[in-house]
């Protein structure tokens, strides 16, 4: 019997109360057409209602694929934790999402992304949760905030325990009772190949903790092809883990992207090709950054100012000189500005994100070059949270998880917010 279903099918499978989990990074691999029939289904039937949703990563963006503003209507959204959430222009309406949390009409928590895919993990092999220093004394200790974004998330989903005579912090494993990823390329079987995807983010881990826990896999694709026509190596995630599969032939590959192959490593772009940083305030920041690199690095690198440093080397004909790593999964290469971030062109490997923020937990890297908001007189750092909106934030992703054991950090940003910055 076939797999294949159409996106309101999906749909249907979702009832009342399930806990949802979404394989999505901004605009990057995200299941839109799923989620889209989703908040269809409840704004025809009014069903389903009170769903939980998970999102590793994040969740969407504001411009070319919503995420979970698709969910994002009192009654059917009930309780969310992601790793962060969509932002957009501020001359832009808000994301729904946001008005969702300032209002108290969602629990709403912001848990750091290596995090998240840990407690699928631990779901997935039927164990309690997780044990972790990631995340103490940062608003996911619940001596603080306990990830909580607001007034409605006033259920505890971290707590502080003692093992082995050492202080960790212990957040209990969620089991999705539905799965939504996305990949390329299904087989008949429901076998799912990557090959135009940007990155494999954590679907094999989100679909092993709904599937072992008598759950249901949905997995959105572009095209699907006969049995036996895909090399096993090349499965990412095989079909005995797949229920369903919506063919959706014209999925974004990022934001405002259609398709490139230089971001799913199809072909390798000339250097000359990559555009150089326009010279101003933040470039400036980007060069002194640079500086703080040595040849042979691995480093991690954030949004924002900081994002501008490979295209410093670049420019300086220092490409090479260290090695890029991102939560998304990419290793080396040239990574992606703007819409295309999380993705980098010319990568030497991809590795999934969960083993990618293994690598980040445990400090394996050399630096991380990171943006910032706000930084108080003791070295306290805000990221996400934004204080002309205090109930809401973009989230803080995997900044916690980097940082936790990094040997050395760079934090880029302005000290006089809100000014209009000038070279003139």
């Amino acid at each position: 019997m076939s797999k294949v279903i159409s996106a309101a099918q999906a749909a249907s499978l979702i009832k009342d109360r399930m806990v949802v989990s979404v394989s999505s990074s901004s605009g990057l691999g995200c299941p839109d057409a799923v989620l889209a029939a989703i908040g269809e289904r409840f704004d025809a039937e009014g069903h389903p209602k009170a769903i939980t949703t998970l999102h590793p990563i994040a969740a969407g963006d504001m411009y070319g694929i919503k995420g979970i503003d698709h969910l994002a209507k009192p009654g059917l959204l009930k309780r969310t934790l992601c790793g962060s959430y969509p932002s957009g222009p501020s001359s832009a309406e808000p994301p729904q999402i946001w008005k969702m949390i300032g209002d108290n009409s969602v629990e709403a928590y912001n848990v750091p992304s290596g995090i998240l895919f840990d407690m699928h993990r631990e779901a997935a092999a039927k164990r309690p949760g997780v044990l972790t220093k990631v995340g103490l004394d940062t608003f996911a200790d619940p001596r603080h905030q306990g990830c909580a974004m607001n007034a409605a998330a006033s259920e505890p989903i971290v707590s502080v325990q003692q093992f082995d005579g050492e202080e960790w912090l212990y957040f209990r494993a969620i089991v999705p009772n539905v799965s939504i990823i996305r990949a390329t390329t299904a087989d008949e079987r429901g076998n799912l190949t990557y090959e135009h995807e940007g990155a494999y983010l954590g679907g094999l881990e989100q679909a092993l903790a709904a599937r072992n826990n008598g759950g249901v896999v949905i997995a959105q694709v572009k095209r699907v092809v006969e049995n036996g026509t895909l090399k096993p190596h090349d499965v990412r995630v095989p079909g005995v883990l797949v229920d369903h599969i919506v063919v959706a032939p014209d999925q974004l590959q990022t934001t405002l992207t259609p398709y490139d192959p230089a971001i799913s490593g199809e072909i390798f772009r000339p250097l000359s090709t990559f555009r150089n940083a326009e010279m101003n305030v933040q470039k400036v920041i980007a060069r002194r950054v640079a500086m703080e690199l040595r040849d042979g690095m691995a480093v991690n690198i954030g949004f924002g100012i900081s994002a501008n440093v490979p295209r410093i080397l670049l420019e300086e004909g220092q490409h090479g000189k260290v090695t890029w790593v991102i939560e998304q999964g990419a290793v080396g290469g040239v990574p992606l500005l703007d819409f295309k971030f999380g993705c980098a062109s010319n990568a030497e490997a991809i590795m999934p994100s969960p083993h990618q923020f293994i690598y980040f937990q445990a400090g394996g890297f050399d630096a991380s070059l990171l943006s910032f908001l706000q930084i108080d007189r003791h070295g306290s750092v805000n990221v996400s949270k934004l204080s002309a909106r205090p109930h809401v934030t973009a989230g803080a992703g995997g900044f916690v998880d980097i940082t936790s054991r990094a040997k050395k950090i760079v934090f880029s940003g302005f000290f006089n917010a809100g000014a209009k910055l000038s070279l003139a």
